[in-house]
C-alpha cells in the first residue's frame, strides 16, 4: 500500500481503487481497495464511546452494518448514515513488516495520499515488523517524544505507543507525546509501533523511521538526548505492571559537557527473586569502577558531568508468588553550583539516637522548568532528600541552584528508663555545632523525652522565661519551642502549646513523655538561640497533666490558655498553674469570654484557686458562667479539672494575668492608730492602778511578795554611805516582784491543769515557687459552687501578716477549733472538703 510504504511512492495509486465519491442526495461515499502484494489491513469499527440514541451505521453494497474489514485484494464501497461519523466510529490501518529476508527500509514512513482518501475517523497506525533472533529494530524519531503514565493523554491528542515481544509475549515499552528528550528506541528481534491520529489532523508523515541493526542483547535500548536544562520521567517496561523476568533493559543519557545530570527514583517494587538479584547499574565514562552496582533502595548517583548509562536488571521470580518490580525515575540536568564542589562534615559518631533528615521545603512551582535541589553524600550518592544515621561521621555536598529551597529536620530520642537513676537527673536541650555549621536553615529540632510511666515526670526549665502563643498575644521570634506529650498511640499526643522567650513561665512540668521541637522562623535563630537553653530535669510523678509556674510583671499581661486549644483538654484532665504575686502588688485573674458552654456527661468540670499563704480555695463550676474577674494579694494555684463532655463540647479556656501596686486605705490606718492610741493609754492606766493598789495591800495587809531587807550592810567598807537619808525613812529599797505564772498562767494551762511549754517556730520568708504541689482536684457531683473560703476573708483568730512582722513566733503545739494555727507549711498538700450531693 503506496500510503505506508517506507519512503516510496506508488504511482498507480488509482489502481488501488482508493476514492472517494460524492453520491446522490448529499451523504458521502468511499471506495476503498487494496491490492493482494500489500500486507495491509484496514479495518472500520465502533469507537470507545457507547451508541447514542441514534446510530451512526455503516452502508456497504445495500447492507447496514457497524463493522466493515477490508483485506488485501478487496475492493468495496461505503458511506455512512450520519453526518458526523468521526462521533461513532474509529478506522485501524495495519502493516506488517518482515525484516528477516531482506533490512528494513531506512527513511520515515510516509502516511499521504492514503490519509487523504479515508474516511475522517479517528486514526491508529501500526507498523508491526519482525528481524531475526540475532537482530534488533532502531526507531529514530524526527521529534523527541515524552513518555508519559498509564491512564494518561497527550494535549495534542497524537499518542506513540512501542512494544516489543519475547516468545508469544508482548511487552510495552511505554506510550509517549511529543516535546520530550527520547531520540532512539532499539528493540530486540521485534518491535510494534502504534501512531494515533485525532480525526483531523493530516500530517503527512509518521514522524519517526525504522532500520535494521545488530542484535543489543537486552530487551530494549532508549536513547534520551538533553540539548540544555530539564528534565525526563521515565519508566520500566510495562510499567505500573510487572518488569519481565530476567530482563535487561538500557537508559543511554546525552548530555552537554558543562551540565550535570542527577538521578532520583520517584517509584520502584521489588520482586519476590529466587535466583539472581534485582538492580540498577550506572556506566560513567571516567569512573574507575564501571559499571557501578546499586539496589533500588539506595541513593541514586547524582552531579555527574557527561553522558552515561542507567540499566535496569531483573532476576528470576517465585513462580508461586512472582511479585511486582517495576522503576519510575526522574533525570534532571542542570547547570553546576557553587556549593557543590564544597563538602560538609556532619559528625554524629558519639550520637546513638539521633538522625539528620535534609529535605526540600514545600513550595509551590510557577516555572515550567525548575533545577533540583539535591543532597550528596560523598559527592556522588545524591537525592532530593537524605537522612543521616547516628554513629558515623558524614560527608555531604548540595547540587542545588538555591539552598534556602532545603531545609534540615533533626530528632534526638533520649531515654532514662530505671527511676532510681534517673530522678533529678538533668539533660540540656541544645542544639550540636555540628547541625549549626550547615548552609541550610534548620527547620525543627525534636527532643523525645522517655521516662518510666507513673514513675517520673519531666520538668522543662528555659534560661529565659517564656510566653505562651496565643491569638490575643502572638508570639513574634525567630524560633519556638512546641510542647506536646509522647502518647501511647496516634492521637493521643496532648498539645501544650507553642511558647517563645520574653514571657513569665519559668518552668513547664508534665507528667509522661514528652516531644520538645524548636522550630525556626528566620536564619537570626542562631544568634538569640545563643542567649536561651532549656534544660529538662527528671521528677518525682505527679498526677495533673501539667503544671505551669508563672512570675508575672508589671510591664505587661499574662495570657494563658488550656492545652489542647484546638481539640480541647481531654476528658477528666488536669492542668495547673503556680502563679507568683509580689508583695507589694496585687494579681488579678481575668477569663476572656463569659462561658464555656460545655455540657458534662459524667462528672463535673471545675476551676479552683488556691491562696498558698492561708489556703483558702474557692470552687467554681466551668458549666456555669466564668467568674468576674478576682483580685490576689498572694501567690496562687489556679487548677482547671476537667469532666467527660458529650461530644462535640470540649472545654478550652483563655485567661490573663495582669499586677497591679497594692493600695492603702488611710481612713483605716487612722482609725487603727487612734485605736492602738487610747488602747495603749488605756494600758498604762490600768497598770498604774494595779501598782499602787498591790502597794497600798503590802503596807496594810503584811508583808510583800518579796521585801528588800534593811539589815544588811549595802555599804562597802571603808567607804562613806551612799544613802544620806535613813532607809526607813523612804521605800526606795521596797522591790515589788511580780510573779507571771500567778498573773497570766491560766492563760498557759490544758485542761488538766499543767502548764504548757510554747513551742518556738522560725518563719522563712517565701523564696518563690520549689516544689510546692497543686490544690488536689476534684470531681464533685454537685452543680453548685462550693467556697470554703476567699481570699479576701482573713483566717479566724489570725491577724493580717506585714513585711514588718518579727521572724519568730511562738503558737501552741495543740490545736482545737478556731485555734488551730492556719499557717500550713508550703509544701503540704491541701485536700479541699467534700461537697455534698
Amino acid at each position: 500500500m503506496g500510503g505506508l510504504s517506507c519512503g516510496l511512492t506508488l504511482p498507480l495509486l488509482g489502481a488501488l481503487l482508493l476514492g472517494a465519491a460524492r453520491q446522490p442526495g448529499g451523504a458521502e461515499a468511499y471506495i476503498l481497495g487494496l491490492p493482494p502484494t500489500l500486507n495491509i489491513t484496514i479495518e472500520i469499527k465502533p469507537g470507545l464511546l457507547p451508541l447514542p440514541a441514534n446510530p451512526c451505521y455503516l452502508l456497504t453494497t445495500g447492507k447496514r452494518t457497524s463493522k466493515l474489514l477490508i483485506k488485501p485484494g478487496d475492493r468495496m464501497e461505503l458511506l455512512f448514515s450520519c453526518h458526523n461519523p468521526e462521533a461513532h466510529f474509529v478506522i485501524e490501518v495495519k502493516r506488517y513488516i518482515d525484516c528477516t529476508a531482506n533490512p528494513c527500509p531506512l527513511g520515515e514512513f510516509q502516511l499521504r495520499p492514503l490519509i487523504a482518501m479515508l474516511p475522517p475517523l479517528n486514526r491508529t497506525f501500526t507498523w508491526d515488523a519482525h528481524a531475526g533472533k540475532s537482530a534488533s529494530l532502531e526507531l529514530g524519531f524526527r521529534l523527541r517524544l515524552r513518555q508519559i503514565g498509564h491512564g494518561d493523554s497527550c494535549p495534542d491528542r497524537v499518542t506513540y505507543t512501542v512494544s516489543g515481544n519475547i516468545g508469544a509475549t508482548e511487552v510495552r515499552i511505554g506510550t509517549f507525546c511529543s516535546n520530550g528528550t527520547v531520540s532512539r528506541i532499539k528493540m530486540q528481534e521485534s518491535v510494534k509501533v502504534t501512531l494515533q491520529l485525532p480525526w483531523f489532523d493530516n500530517r503527512p508523515s509518521s514522524g519517526f523511521s525504522m532500520a535494521s541493526r545488530s542484535s543489543i542483547k537486552r530487551l530494549c535500548f532508549i536513547e534520551s538526548v538533553f540539548e540544555g536544562e530539564g528534565s525526563a520521567t521515565l519508566m520500566s517496561a510495562n510499567y505500573p505492571g510487572n518488569f519481565p523476568e530476567d530482563e535487561l533493559m538500557t537508559w543511554q543519557f546525552v548530555i552537554p559537557p558543562h551540565l550535570r545530570a542527577s538521578v532520583s527514583f520517584l517509584q520502584f517494587n521489588n520482586s519476590n527473586c529466587e535466583k539472581k538479584e534485582e538492580r540498577v547499574e550506572y556506566y560513567i565514562p571516567g569512573s574507575t569502577t564501571n559499571p557501578e552496582v546499586f539496589k533500588l533502595a539506595d541513593k541514586q548517583p547524582g552531579n555527574m558531568a557527561g553522558n552515561f548509562n542507567l540499566s535496569l536488571q531483573g532476576c528470576d521470580q517465585d513462580a508461586q508468588n512472582p511479585g511486582t518490580f517495576r522503576l519510575k525515575f526522574q533525570v534532571l540536568v542542570q547547570s553546576p553550583q557553587n556549593e557543590s564542589n564544597v563538602t560538609y562534615e556532619v559528625d554524629l559518631s558519639n550520637e546513638r539516637a539521633m538522625f539528620v533528615t535534609i529535605e526540600p521545603r514545600p513550595v509551590r512551582l510557577g516555572r515550567r522548568f525548575v533545577p533540583g535541589c539535591f543532597v550528596c553524600l560523598e559527592s556522588r550518592t545524591c537525592s532530593t532528600n537524605l537522612t543521616l544515621a547516628p554513629g558515623a561521621r558524614h560527608r555531604i555536598s548540595f547540587l542545588c541552584d538555591d539552598l534556602a529551597r532545603l531545609w534540615v529536620n533533626v530528632e534526638k530520642t533520649i531515654s532514662c528508663t530505671d527511676h532510681h537513676y534517673c530522678h533529678r537527673r538533668s539533660y540540656s536541650l541544645q542544639v550540636p555545632s555540628t547541625i549549626l555549621q550547615l548552609p541550610v536553615q534548620l527547620h525543627d529540632f525534636s527532643w523525645k523525652l522517655l521516662v518510666p510511666k507513673d514513675r517520673l515526670g519531666l520538668a522543662l526549665v528555659p534560661a529565659q522565661k517564656l510566653q505562651q502563643h496565643t491569638q490575643e498575644r502572638f508570639c513574634n521570634a525567630s524560633f519556638s519551642y512546641l510542647v506536646a506529650s509522647a502518647g501511647a498511640g496516634p492521637g493521643q499526643d496532648l498539645y501544650f502549646g507553642s511558647f517563645c522567650a520574653g514571657g513569665a513561665i519559668e518552668q513547664i512540668q508534665v507528667k509522661q513523655n514528652v516531644v520538645v521541637t524548636l522550630r525556626t522562623f528566620a536564619p537570626s535563630f542562631q544568634r538569640e538561640l545563643s542567649g536561651q537553653t532549656l534544660t529538662v530535669t527528671l521528677i518525682p510523678h505527679f498526677k495533673e497533666e501539667g503544671i505551669f509556674t508563672v512570675t508575672p510583671d508589671m510591664k505587661s499581661k499574662v495570657y494563658l490558655m488550656t492545652p489542647h486549644r484546638e481539640r480541647g483538654l481531654p476528658p477528666l484532665a488536669s492542668v495547673s498553674w503556680n502563679i507568683s504575686v509580689p508583695s507589694d502588688q496585687v494579681a488579678y485573674l481575668t477569663f476572656l469570654r463569659e462561658r464555656t458552654d460545655l455540657v458534662c456527661q459524667t462528672g463535673r468540670a471545675f476551676m479552683i484557686t488556691q491562696d498558698q499563704r492561708t489556703k483558702a480555695e474557692q470552687v467554681v463550676s466551668l458549666e456555669d458562667v466564668l467568674p468576674k474577674s478576682s483580685p490576689h494579694h498572694h501567690n496562687f494555684w489556679v487548677n482547671i479539672s476537667n469532666c467527660s463532655p458529650v461530644s462535640g463540647k470540649q472545654l478550652d479556656l483563655l485567661f490573663q494575668v495582669s499586677l497591679t501596686w497594692r493600695t492603702l486605705n488611710m481612713t483605716a490606718i487612722l482609725i487603727a492608730v487612734v485605736g492602738g492610741g487610747a488602747l495603749l493609754l488605756l494600758a498604762l492606766g490600768l497598770i498604774i492602778c494595779l501598782v499602787k493598789k498591790n502597794r497600798k495591800k503590802k503596807m496594810n495587809k503584811g508583808p510583800a511578795v518579796g521585801i528588800y531587807n534593811g539589815n544588811i550592810n549595802t555599804q562597802i567598807p571603808m567607804q562613806p554611805k551612799k544613802f544620806p537619808n535613813a532607809q526607813k525613812d523612804n521605800d526606795a529599797h521596797v522591790y515589788a516582784v511580780i510573779d507571771d505564772t500567778m498573773v497570766y498562767g491560766h492563760l498557759l494551762q490544758d485542761s488538766n491543769g499543767s502548764f504548757v511549754q510554747p513551742e518556738v517556730d522560725t518563719y522563712r520568708p517565701f523564696q518563690g515557687p520549689t516544689d510546692d504541689c497543686p490544690p488536689s482536684f476534684l470531681i464533685p457531683y454537685s452543680k453548685v459552687p462550693t467556697v470554703k473560703l476567699t481570699t479576701e476573708e482573713s483566717s479566724p483568730g489570725f491577724p493580717p501578716e506585714t513585711d514588718s512582722e518579727p521572724y519568730t513566733f511562738s503558737h501552741p503545739s495543740k490545736r482545737n477549733g478556731n485555734d488551730a494555727n492556719t499557717d500550713v507549711p508550703l509544701l503540704d498538700a491541701h485536700e479541699p472538703a467534700e461537697t455534698g450531693e
